[in-house]
């Protein structure tokens, strides 16, 4: 009886104990939950996280070598994302291209399984510019910087005749190099001569970066053309497609129709190009296919390498660059004028101006009955001499003193030459000096 007595009462006291453990746990559980709601879980995962590393810029040439690593190799699909010479393709980009070659269907797979053979490429690929040593000895013969691509200086080689596509030939930077030796050269000009005439600087231009000109400097720089072009070739050489002998110019290169009949030189300065010529000019674009002469991808490389050189290493190198080797060229601009009527204009000049009419004076001469007679004449403007110049003749003596003095007169130099770029990108413009500004040649 005891026991069944012990036995009854341990049942309650039992329950007992198991509620009480039941609520401790409970409180406790509630508790631990009402703590972590107070803590963000960002602070929880941050705590098991190293401490994050500083960002350090990389190469993205040397990121892009990493990406080819991990990509399948033998791909044309992948290899042709790196043949552009602009751009580095995102690591994103690249691993989509690489997951759809994975899935794509056998037949395409056995396409692009194998490389496309060079023969078949229309110019090399920028990847073979590293090996070449022509273009490192060009690059060093131009004293370029080692930052300068050499991918880049390979594409400036590459004419829209051998390769339509632009990302791949020198048309865009042709464009832009013409424009920015245009604006250099028209500039120190106008600047450093205020008083030349806009037919006289025409020419003058045209003297310096003409067409005849530019394939000049590109055969002092030693370039030479490729017989033919194509992936094969060194590409450091010159790629365009040669004009058969004998054959005629291409319509985009022959004698265009002019702007206007009625040209002015108002018109020249608004709406013609650099040289102040009559016809528009062929654009590098329209010339894809088509076989040009040698003296065209001259010029054309020449534009596209101060275009690059803009574009990678800035204007201040680029100013450098064109006063080395375009303006260090001598060129006497007193040849270029040709006067028709220069005592009449002489004459408008010096009513304009204010002066005393030009009178001509005979200074001396020699052999007046001989065959060869010698005649020394200046022209004066009341006691000022404005030219002098000898002749077969006193009219021809008088003519040759009249167009010295309005040489005398249009090529003036002031002392101290401020061009309006050299402030490009600077800070301290204090040096800067206003150019003289001329009311204009005479106009009769």
């Amino acid at each position: 009886m005891a026991r069944r007595t012990l036995r009854t009462h341990s049942g309650p006291i039992a329950a007992a104990a198991a509620a009480s453990a039941f609520l401790y746990f409970s409180a406790i559980l509630s508790c631990t939950v009402a703590f972590m709601k107070r803590i963000p879980l960002s602070r929880c995962a941050s705590q098991l996280l190293a401490p994050p590393l500083p960002h350090r810029p990389s190469c993205p040439y040397a990121a892009a070598k990493k990406l080819r690593r991990d990509i399948i190799p033998h791909s044309h699909r992948i290899n042709a994302r790196f043949q552009s010479t602009v751009a580095i393709p995102d690591e994103g980009e690249l691993k989509l291209e690489a997951a759809a070659n994975v899935g794509a269907s056998p037949i395409e797979e056995s396409r692009t399984s194998h490389p496309r053979p060079l023969e078949s490429l229309p110019s090399p690929h920028p990847s073979a510019a590293e090996r070449s040593i022509k273009l490192h000895a060009l690059r060093s013969r131009l004293s370029l910087p080692e930052r300068f691509p050499l991918q880049v200086l390979a594409r400036t080689l590459v004419h829209p005749s051998a390769d339509a596509n632009p990302a791949f030939n020198n048309a865009s930077l042709s464009i832009l190099g013409r424009q920015l030796l245009g604006y250099y050269t028209s500039e120190w000009l106008i600047c450093t001569y205020p008083r030349l005439p806009m037919e006289v600087v025409f020419a003058a231009v045209e003297a310096y970066i003409g067409p005849k000109a530019l394939a000049t400097v590109a055969r002092e720089w030693g370039i030479e053309a490729a017989a033919e072009p194509g992936g094969e070739v060194d590409p450091g050489l010159l790629q365009f497609k040669r004009i058969g002998a004998g054959e005629e110019l291409p319509e985009a290169l022959r004698r265009q129709v002019p702007w206007k009949w009625n040209v002015t030189t108002t018109h020249k300065i608004l709406k013609s190009d650099a040289f102040g010529s009559n016809n528009a000019g062929p654009s590098p674009h329209a010339l894809e296919k088509t076989p040009v002469p040698v003296e065209e991808a001259a010029q054309s490389f020449v534009r596209a390498l101060i275009g690059a050189l803009h574009v990678h290493l800035g204007s201040p190198l680029v100013k450098r660059f064109f006063r080395d080797h375009f303006l260090s060229r001598h060129l006497d601009i007193s040849t270029i004028f040709d006067f028709r009527t220069p005592t009449r204009d002489l004459s408008w000049l010096c009513r304009r101006e204010g002066f005393e009419p030009p009178v001509a004076r005979l200074i001396s001469e020699t052999g007046r009955l001989s065959r060869h007679p010698v005649f020394v004449v200046g022209v004066y403007s009341g006691r000022d001499k404005l030219g002098e110049a000898s002749g077969s003749s006193l009219n021809e003596a008088r003519i040759r003193a009249s167009a010295a003095a309005l040489k005398a007169w249009y090529l003036y130099k002031p002392v101290q030459v401020t061009v309006p770029s050299s402030t490009e990108g600077e800070v301290d413009t204090s040096n800067w000096r206003p150019n003289y500004v001329d009311c204009g040649e005479v106009i009769v």
